[in-house]
């Protein structure tokens, strides 16, 4: 049996991984990055729209800085977040952006002069400042004050991924491409790599490595429709929850991005809508104004999507034979704008609907998109429940979005995440803590585990035609997730959606497969991965059974309101070894320490049911900005929250903006 030694076992090559990779790298520790494909092939080369980053180039992002963010994210959380690593990412988002361009990343650019935008549907001219020219520009997404987000047209994933896997090539970073991580091998205290299949050979054998980081994305697949890749089966959760130690934190938080094509659910970007595009119903009506007067089509994600459903059910949908739909109009914007800066937009809408964006309305309709729910994690990034397991990107609850994510704060987390934890898994590497006598033989005990598990699943008798199979359990999974688990939940649909997943997980330890072979099975994949998948969907599905209230993505239609009062807490979900189902325990999310204490997000009518400690705590604020005032910003920010003392010394240094133009200069 073959075992290996490195440093830092990185699992997953997307944007996140990549990153922690390339900054543990250049520490001098050895690193080894695992990826079910070619690192360039990873999901994050989908992501459209951009990153967020405070820049404050572009005209109408003049004024923007790292509070503004902060603020921002935080209620795009619906206050569900830790407000330390919301502070730590608003500070570091533009150091990534400029570190990104240094590496290649094409970044569009201001031009100086008059530009025609639309805006809230109208055409309105806007004048760039002359010392902004060539600078990072930035265009609108939903729910922030300023336009912020950072992009390459729409294929701002594709351009950060190609640089980033260039610079992990220049950084002798090695990734084994067709390599799964299938278990965790550890003691219950200490995490001490993993067992890896390949996918090409069949063979088993172990990495043992001082830190561990899972970096595998979210779980997305465990939805019937879903924008994810096939490969989003959030394997790396499910191998971290499989210990019996580690938790995931937030499974039922779980987004649903307003803009998918009908019928092939995959994404088109926030992009569009930031640049002006519009919602309309089947009358051709501009509707989302007459729900959000404010924000309109650029509401948090969660409310444009739960909009678009109730107007919906009002019986304002598009009937059509792949079920209801409503319209996205980027017409509106002109074939030179889609041309130019939406460019992937329009191959998909001619290569899967059969129509050109520039002149025809795009069906869209809310889908399963993203998951604020992962590994839970410190600020470091680390388990802290099993020591040298680390978490970073969508695999993580770092916990930066809380119970949903702003459009660009992911891709900006990547990143952000990336060079953070990199640097704090070297720091654990190098220290007392991290020292590991490596154990073989608990090596040699994982690897026989999981090579008797496969050849259990290769034994059992194959599924006659009428009885389950993998693809049948995966069905049922799929659809109770759909219906029960969705962007509205209710008591009756989560107490069935948990009663069925309980039946089919036990009937998916029991599946057996028709190709015996423990080489390149695909078959035999799907068959140990199914039950993994039903572990994740119980979490959310209890989770959200559990959440008695409603809070960003999380809507329960019975239980309206937001209840700080009772749920201003994070889920913990783990998995005791033996259990048939999850346990679920709740870590409080603390007002005191709060520098943005609870509000109202300013969507729909308030209904919060009040935190007691919320107002003491605005008063305590209050009281701190009276005593330091004229002290400076520095001294201000480490009594409201004093996040530079846990950033890396390298990071710590003030982000610089070019001055803002005076106010009532020519626009």
């Amino acid at each position: 049996m073959r075992i290996e030694y490195t440093d830092v076992l990185v699992v997953g090559g997307g944007l996140a991984g990549l990153r922690t990779a390339v900054g543990a790298a250049r520490r001098r520790l050895r690193v080894e990055v695992l990826s079910l494909v070619p690192a360039k092939r990873s999901h994050s080369v989908a992501a459209q729209g951009g990153m967020q980053a405070s820049l404050g180039n572009a005209f109408k992002g003049m004024g923007d800085n790292e509070d503004v963010h902060f603020g921002d994210t935080v209620r795009g959380s619906d206050w569900g977040c830790d407000q330390l690593v919301a502070r730590m990412f608003a500070h570091m988002a533009p150091k990534a952006v400029r570190e990104l361009a240094a590496w290649g990343v094409p970044w569009n650019r201001v031009q100086r002069g008059a530009h025609e935008v639309v805006i809230n549907g109208e055409r309105v001219t806007l004048t760039e400042r002359d010392e902004a020219h060539g600078l990072i520009t930035a265009r609108d997404f939903g729910g922030t004050r300023k336009w912020r987000t950072c992009y390459t047209a729409d294929g701002t994933g594709h351009t950060m991924l190609y640089a980033l896997g260039d610079r992990a090539v220049a950084e002798r970073v090695p990734v084994r491409d067709r390599s799964e991580a299938v278990a965790l091998i550890h003691d219950g205290g200490r995490c001490q790599g993993a067992v890896v299949r390949d996918l090409e050979t069949g063979e088993l054998y172990a990495i043992l490595a001082a830190a561990t980081v899972i970096a595998t994305g979210g779980f997305g697949r465990i939805w019937g429709i879903s924008t994810n890749a096939i490969i989003n089966e959030g394997m790396g959760a499910a191998i971290a929850l499989e210990t019996g130690v580690a938790r995931l934190g937030n499974m039922e938080a779980v987004q649903f991005h307003p803009t998918a094509i009908v019928p092939a659910g995959i994404l088109v970007t926030e992009g569009c809508r930031g640049d002006g595009g519009l919602l309309r119903d089947v009358d051709g009506h501009r509707f989302m104004p007459d729900y959000e007067p404010e924000k309109a089509e650029l509401a948090s994600r969660d409310v444009v999507s739960r909009r678009m459903a109730e107007h919906m059910r009002r019986g304002k949908g598009v009937k059509s034979a792949a079920g209801e739909h409503l319209w996205l109009d980027i017409a509106v914007l002109g074939a030179a704008h889609i041309d130019h800066k939406l460019r992937e937009v329009k191959d998909i809408c001619r290569h899967f609907l059969g129509i050109d964006p520039a002149r025809d309305w795009i069906p869209v309709r809310p889908t399963q998109h993203y998951s604020m729910g992962g590994i839970r994690t410190d600020h470091r990034g680390e388990s802290p429940a099993l020591r040298g397991l680390f978490a970073v990107g969508e695999a993580a609850c770092w916990d930066l979005h809380g119970f949903n994510r702003l459009g660009g704060n992911s891709l900006a987390e990547t990143v952000v995440a990336g060079m953070l934890v990199g640097e704090y898994v070297a720091d654990f590497v190098e220290s007392h803590a991290g020292a590991l006598h490596f154990s073989p033989g608990l090596a040699r005990d994982f690897v026989g585990r999981e090579r008797a598990a496969l050849e259990a699943i290769a034994a059992r008798p194959a599924p006659a035609p009428d009885a389950d199979n993998v693809a049948s359990l995966r069905r049922g999974m799929e659809a109770t997730m759909t219906e029960h688990v969705g962007l509205f939940r209710n008591e009756a649909g989560l107490r069935t959606a948990v009663a069925t997943l309980v039946d089919l997980h036990a009937r998916a330890q029991r599946v057996g497969i028709a190709s015996r072979h423990l080489d390149a099975n695909p078959e035999l994949v799907a068959a140990y991965r199914l039950p993994r998948m039903l572990a994740l969907a119980l979490c959310a599905a209890q989770g959200a059974l559990e959440r008695r209230e409603s809070r960003g993505a999380h809507a329960r239609e019975d239980y309206p309101a937001r209840n700080d009062r009772d749920w201003l807490r994070r889920t913990l979900a783990w998995w005791p070894v033996g259990a048939a189902t999850p346990v679920l325990e709740y870590e409080p999310i603390r007002v005191e320490s709060m520098e943005l204490p609870p509000g109202f997000r300013g969507y729909g009518t308030r209904n919060i049911v009040e935190h007691p400690a919320t107002a003491l705590r605005e008063a305590e604020l209050e009281s701190i900005r009276a005593r330091l005032e004229g002290a400076g910003g520095a001294p201000l920010q480490a009594a409201l929250l004093d996040f530079r003392a846990r950033l890396p010394e390298r990071y710590r240094g003030d982000n610089e903006r070019i001055a803002d133009i005076e106010e009532g200069a020519p626009r």
